[in-house]
Parts: C-alpha cells; structure tokens; sequence
C-alpha cells in the first residue's frame, strides 16, 4: 500500500528475455513490489503462443496466490484455436481478463481478424488489454472500433498508446467508449502524462501498470504518486479501478 491505498499493478510479465534483461523470478519481482508499496500483480506469459504460456501464467500465481493475478495471452494467428484456448485459460486456469499484441500479427487491433478474441471476451464480460502504441497495427484509436462492437467487454489500452499523439488519440478513444479503459506504463517519462490522462479521461478510467520486470515497478508508480490530482483520484488509478473492472 501508499499511504492507505490498495495498489494494484494491471501490467506484468513472467516470460524470460534475456536481450531485454527481463527475468521474472517470482521472489525477485515480489521483492520489487515490496520496495514499491505494490499489493498485487495482474501477470501474463506473452512469449508462447500455444497453452503452455498461460498454463505457466497459472503455475506462476498459483505459488503465490495473494500476491498476482492470471491473465490470458492468446493470437488471431491461431485462427479458432484462440478461442478454445482462452476458454481453458479462464474456465481451468481461473485466469481473469485477456491479454493481446498487435505488433505480432499481420493486422490491426481492429480487424476483424479480432473479432472472434474480443467476442468471447464480450460473451463473458471480460476486461482485454491491448498493446497501444505508434506501431501500424496498435494505434488506440483502433480501440474505438471495437469497444462499440463489443459493449459487454472492457478494452484496456496498454502503455495509453505511449507517446504524445498517440496518447490524446487513447483519451479521445476512451471519451467516446465508456468501455475503454487507459493504462499508465511507458518507457517515455513525459511529465504531466498522469495528469493528461486522468484530466482528459476522468480519474475512474484510468489504471496503474509497471510493465515489470521490464521496466522498474518504482519509476513507474513514482510518476503517479508525484502526479498533481487529488489524493482520492491517486486511490483509483493505483488499484480501485482495477479491483472493480476484474471484480476482484
């Protein structure tokens, strides 16, 4: 906790890279959150396409229960088969919400390559989160497409597309759906970004993630507690919009 408030990181990884230096060993990663005032942890395994991943994922939060939360991974690249494979992942494996990337894939987050993936999701009223960001097929505003499609699911864009542009395209996207949701982690230090978020989308649309153990869960939460919003706004962005949106 910070001060009293429940922190909820909504972006982790636990697959290996070692050219990225990432390595989630789990009493490390918990030793991080430690040091960062983190509760818990939303975790996903992006590097295997086939079920071994999110079965990882599942292994890994089983260890430690209180400390992460299981998130699906799965690709349009699989066809059918991605379904299937996050119905195991959320009915077997108690995973809670889906994550997707775009960057791996020939099309557009809103293509309707998509469509069966966000379908499910909106059958079970599942929150997805989307790598945003200035790549062809990641740009937020793609979100908007969608989240009118599939109103019963709640669209997550990862990283709020990054960079400046990119970023008032997610606040626009976010205005326009009331099931869009945006997430704070960024390799780029914009200052006054937090503020930009919660002022362009509302304080009750917005969500903390780290993108640990890629990147430093401190620097990435330091940007949100040094950010100039009121103390109750704080509250939401690091873990009550989270807590609600996957109902935990």
């Amino acid at each position: 906790m910070i001060d009293g408030a429940e922190v909820i990181d909504f972006h982790g990884h636990i697959n290996r890279n070692d050219h990225l230096r990432m390595r989630a060993d789990a009493p490390k990663v918990i030793g991080a959150m430690d040091a960062a005032g983190i509760d818990r942890a939303c975790v996903f395994h992006t590097g295997r396409l086939d079920s071994s991943g999110n079965e990882l994922a599942a292994r890994y939060v089983n260890a430690n229960p209180d400390r992460f939360i299981p998130f699906a991974f799965t690709s349009p690249i699989l066809g059918k088969t991605a379904v299937r494979q996050l119905a195991r992942a959320i009915d077997e494996l108690h995973c809670v919400a889906i994550k997707l990337y775009p960057p791996r894939t020939p099309w557009p987050l809103n293509d309707n390559h998509w469509f069966d993936i966000c379908r499910f999701a909106d059958e079970r009223n599942l929150a997805v989160i989307f790598h945003t960001g200035a790549e062809d097929n990641a740009h937020p505003r793609f979100l908007g497409d969608i989240a009118s499609r599939f109103p019963h699911a709640n669209f997550v864009a990862g990283h709020s597309g990054n960079i400046p542009p990119e970023r008032r395209d997610a606040i626009r996207a976010a205005n326009a759906n009331p099931n869009i949701f945006l997430e704070t982690c960024s390799i780029f230090r914009t200052p006054g970004a937090i503020e930009e978020l919660v002022e362009g989308a509302g304080a009750n649309r917005v969500l903390f993630g780290s993108d640990q153990p890629l990147m430093d869960p401190r620097s990435q939460l330091g940007k949100i507690v040094t950010a100039n919003i009121p103390y109750a706004d704080k509250r939401q962005v690091l873990g009550a919009n989270t807590r609600r949106l996957l109902h935990l």
